[in-house]
């Protein structure tokens, strides 16, 4: 590849249960030059993320077939011809999947960083990004989590989870309990990031680890899984509990977890509250997010979270391992790597 050349992400077939390699494509084209009111980026570093594998089933708002995919992404500004953006600027941006791209400054989410002295570039696509921002929506707004409360979050080791027991604490929950995918995933929770109790959701049934992991129940629940960690969830909520839902990892990919709780009128019985989650309702957040968080990156109190892949033509090899849960923390693909 030439530095004329860029290169992009496209999706030629829908998927059937989990993504393969064989559903993508990488596609060359001349780096473009920008038109009026555009800039030229170049990519540093792409995001993956669950919510790109509901998005390649196609429909209303799904992805294109054999067209560059979209992704959260920070890049530097080339040339501009957007007044708002000058070269060298770094932007947060959606045009990913790509190694080069054209934005104009307040569109599809553009933005410029902010550029805080001693917070790495993976910040801003982790805790700072749409991981972090769509956790501390949860706990500050969704749920709004009080000091001496007990959290339960599913997918903790993820990067939405990383960010919530992360937040969480900041917040003063008394207690954070966790679930992952593997004993290694477990000892991270416990060891590395300070949570209270984890457990592997494949030892067991979800609702019975819970409540073995909290006798006592839990105040607010995180739900980034669906399915049987919902119902263990409502379950183990107190009176008044509230479910901040945020993903439903378990039913992505068409496996069989149950469409609905079997103990949904819990939710009426324990007066529980159960709200969605959309991190493009709380984009007004991102100031005061950046405000909480970055004295505590810059203290060392908290980290970014995350697992990087070096290079792009390893973006859909780093697509396909987030969903079979290979990351740690945020999964990222650094396209100069």
């Amino acid at each position: 590849m030439t530095t004329n050349t860029a290169c992009a992400v496209h999706q030629i077939a829908r998927p059937t249960g989990f993504p393969t390699a064989g559903d993508f494509t990488y596609a060359a084209f001349p780096v473009p030059d920008p038109a009026p009111g555009t800039a030229l980026v170049e990519n540093l570093l792409l995001s993956v993320d669950p919510y790109h594998r509901g998005m390649m089933d196609g429909g209303e708002g799904g992805f294109e077939l054999n067209t560059p995919l979209e992704g959260r992404s920070v890049g530097r500004v080339l040339a501009s011809r957007d007044p708002g953006l000058r070269e060298g600027d770094l932007v947060f941006h959606r045009a990913g999947w790509r190694t080069h791209a054209l934005v104009t400054l307040g569109v599809d989410g553009t933005r410029t960083l902010r550029g805080h002295d001693g917070v790495p570039l993976e910040a801003y696509l982790s805790v700072l990004g749409g991981t972090g921002l769509t956790a501390y929506a949860a706990l500050t707004r969704t749920a709004a989590l009080r000091s001496g409360e007990d959290l339960f979050v599913s997918a903790a080791a993820g990067g939405v989870g990383t960010a919530t027991g992360h937040i969480a604490r900041l917040l003063g929950a008394r207690r954070i309990i966790g679930s992952a995918g593997s004993a290694a995933k477990v000892r991270h929770l416990t060891g590395a990031l300070g949570f209270d109790a984890a457990f592997d959701y494949h030892d067991g049934p979800v609702g019975e680890q819970l409540a073995q992991a909290a006798p006592d129940g839990i105040d607010v629940y995180v739900d980034n899984v669906g399915g049987d960690h919902l119902e263990g969830a409502i379950d183990a909520l107190r009176e008044y509990g509230r479910i901040a839902w945020v993903g439903a990892i378990s039913m992505y990919n068409g496996d069989r977890s149950p469409a609905a709780p079997r103990n949904l009128f819990e939710v009426v019985h324990k007066s529980l509250r159960l709200e969605g989650v959309l991190v493009r309702n709380h984009t007004n957040l991102q100031d005061e997010l950046e405000d909480f968080l970055v004295p505590h990156l810059r203290s060392g109190r908290i980290g970014t979270d995350t697992t990087v892949v070096q290079g792009f033509d390893r973006t859909v090899e780093a697509f396909l391992g987030m969903l079979h849960g290979d990351n740690t923390g945020k999964m990222l693909v650094r396209a100069d790597g």
